[in-house]
């Protein structure tokens, strides 16, 4: 849908006022500046972006982390049917839980005001009824045992803090602020680092400046490039997607070239303990550049951004519904063709699973959250039409994580403390490390507990460590610390109150330096 009240304000040098004068679009390509909307199309874009999310997770379902470090082949099918969305709400609704929790912070702003503090989402997430996974359940451990956010999801507390998480949940914040991207990111600010931080926190700010700059372009190249903005030049996530942007214009009709471009230089995960040496990555930028793979190459048309945003891999039922999302805000709902919105209608009115909202419900909610969001930042109202204020880009505040850390090696460990066994102690020489595991019930037990570790490192005072049983509690990693001196380390590790249904499998111990450590191939091919 292409907006022709497009007005821009220019900017006279020495000069304290403003001109209004029209520009062409051609010119609105690359400035983003300022439009005009009916209250009605506003309305409609906030519905396609909500349809969209659910469009594209439901898509990308069948697929997520089945193809880890490969692309899905055009000869695999994924298909596409009237029932789709409704046997998944029905069967398996555990696979929107990047819509489901971006609706709690939906909910917090609902009761609570735009102005809901951090700590309002983060108490309203650690105590939702729902699973969650690495940053995220990590963040709702640490809440739930005294830690509010930002230490929640700052890097030495999180492993996980570079993962996908709040990538997949700003949706809301990119929605509710049109046109508006650093009103966006104020939100994304407060919620982002409840889970995340860095490269992770960073992936939020992508999504929800892209969302926010759909409102006002129908340019998906533009969308793509102008919220890249928000992000500081100096760091690894807009290197990454700077990266995807250049390769598409170096081949623009191959997608699978710059996908193939993408897993050489980016794939390497560095934070995650599931994803470093192994072909698993939930990384937050290599995610984020196959959504932005599936909106250049997609270029506008529905089909082939999903098909494209799917196929690339990895956390293939997320990334779909972040370009689905983002694409059905530029078109808007009335625009998404109809192939895609018919299997969406039987569940329009069906609530999420562990929320009493439905996307019938959102539609309006998200709209009333918009407007109360324009009207905060000085938006014009004449009549039906809105006129929604350019924001010149700032880039959010420079932090990354996991910096001077090299994954060294992954020692498996693979030993079960129990009470024939309540010890353990393992050396490593490095400058960090996790370890990797959590509480294991023997078979048939359906009794929930929570175990203490004592924990001790070198010479340091003895910690004790809380180990829910239970999966919505539980302890992502059993034990990490970061940033330690390059040497010989030591640690011990002891169950305090063993129980013959339980066991405390301890995994994996992933060793970090700080020196880039040369692969043994590469150095014996070298001899």
């Amino acid at each position: 849908m292409i907006h022709k009240k497009w007005l821009v304000f220019v900017l006279l040098p020495l000069m304290l006022t403003a001109c209004r004068q029209p520009v062409n679009k051609k010119t609105v390509r690359h400035l983003q500046l300022h439009t005009s909307l009916s209250q009605e199309m506003l309305k409609d874009k906030i519905k396609g972006g909500w349809a969209g999310q659910v469009i594209g997770c439901t898509f990308g379902g069948p697929t997520e982390f089945r193809f880890k470090g490969t692309l899905i082949n055009d000869y695999q099918p994924i298909p596409w049917d009237t029932n789709r969305c409704k046997w998944w709400y029905e069967n398996a609704p555990g696979l929107y839980d990047d819509i489901y929790m971006d609706l709690t912070f939906v909910d917090v702003i609902e009761k609570e005001g735009i102005d809901a503090p951090a700590s309002a989402h983060a108490n309203a997430f650690a105590h939702a009824k729902y699973m969650l996974w690495h940053a995220n359940q990590a963040a709702r451990y640490n809440i739930l045992n005294g830690m509010q956010p930002p230490a929640s999801g700052y890097w030495e507390n999180n492993p996980h803090s570079d993962d996908i998480d709040f990538q997949i949940e700003a949706d809301f914040a990119g929605l509710m602020s049109p046109g508006m991207v650093n009103a966006a990111n104020t939100i994304a600010d407060k919620v982002g680092h409840i889970m995340n931080f860095g490269d992770g926190w960073y992936g939020g700010v992508y999504v929800a400046s892209m969302y926010a700059l759909a409102f006002v372009s129908d340019d998906v190249r533009s969308v793509v490039t102008e919220a890249l903005k928000a992000i500081p030049g100096n760091t690894t996530f807009h290197q990454c997607i700077a990266d995807v942007i250049r390769w598409h214009d170096q081949y623009p009709d191959d997608w699978k070239q710059t996908w193939f471009e993408v897993l050489k230089k980016w794939s390497s995960d560095i934070g995650c303990p599931d994803g470093v040496f192994t072909d698993f990555d939930i990384d937050a930028k290599l995610n984020a550049a196959y959504v932005v793979i599936g909106l250049l190459y997609g270029n506008g048309d529905y089909y082939k951004t999903l098909e494209i945003a799917t196929r690339c891999g990895e956390d293939s039922d997320c990334n779909p519904a972040t370009a689905g999302g983002i694409l059905g805000t530029i078109l808007g709902y009335e625009n998404i063709p109809e192939y895609w919105k018919k299997p969406l209608y039987p569940v329009e009115d069906m609530d999420f699973k562990y929320t009493t909202l439905s996307l019938n419900d959102v539609y309006e909610i998200g709209y009333r959250h918009a407007l109360k969001m324009l009207k905060r930042n000085h938006a014009r109202f004449h009549g039906d039409t809105v006129d929604i204020p350019y924001e010149q880009i700032i880039p959010v505040k420079v932090e990354q994580g996991f910096t001077g850390h090299f994954p060294k090696e992954r020692i498996l460990v693979h030993n079960d403390l129990s009470g024939k066994n309540p010890e353990i102690t393992l050396s490593f020489s490095g400058k960090g490390f996790v370890l990797t595991g959590g509480v294991y019930k023997l078979k048939g037990v359906t009794q929930e507990k929570t175990f203490h570790l004592q924990y001790k490192l070198d010479d340091n005072p003895v910690q004790t460590i809380t180990m829910p049983s239970a999966f919505a509690t539980r302890r992502n990693d059993i034990a990490w610390k970061y940033n330690l001196s390059e040497k010989t380390h030591t640690i011990h590790i002891k169950l305090l109150d063993p129980d013959a249904d339980f066991a405390i499998n301890v995994n994996d111990l992933l060793v970090y330096s700080g020196q880039k450590t040369e692969n043994a191939w590469k150095s014996s091919t070298n001899r």
